[in-house]
């Protein structure tokens, strides 16, 4: 009787230990996840805030009050810049 209560006890104890191996396991994985896509939300945050810099340059440039020949040539220069400066970011980020 007490051996057979012993074993039982053993079989759950095993299953128990094997159970906890699974949920550390699992644990591990879900916290490399986390990671993985909290890197992932920073990158896209950063490039929205690029894009949004983008956006305000352009503002920027288009209030500009000079004449429309001037304005046509100083928004291609600063645009030209901004594909330039994209370019360098993104040889950076690799």
């Amino acid at each position: 009787m007490i051996h057979e209560e012993l074993q039982r006890l053993e079989r759950l104890a095993n299953q128990v230990q094997k159970k906890m191996l699974q949920m550390e396991e699992q644990n591990a994985s879900m916290a490399r996840e986390l990671e993985l896509l909290k890197q992932s939300l920073q990158e896209k945050e950063q490039a929205l805030d690029h894009f949004k810099n983008q956006i305000k340059i352009s503002k920027i440039v288009n209030n500009i009050p000079v004449e429309e020949v001037e304005s046509a040539e100083m928004s291609n220069k600063i645009n030209s810049y901004i594909k330039e400066i994209d370019k360098i970011i993104t040889y950076l980020s690799e």
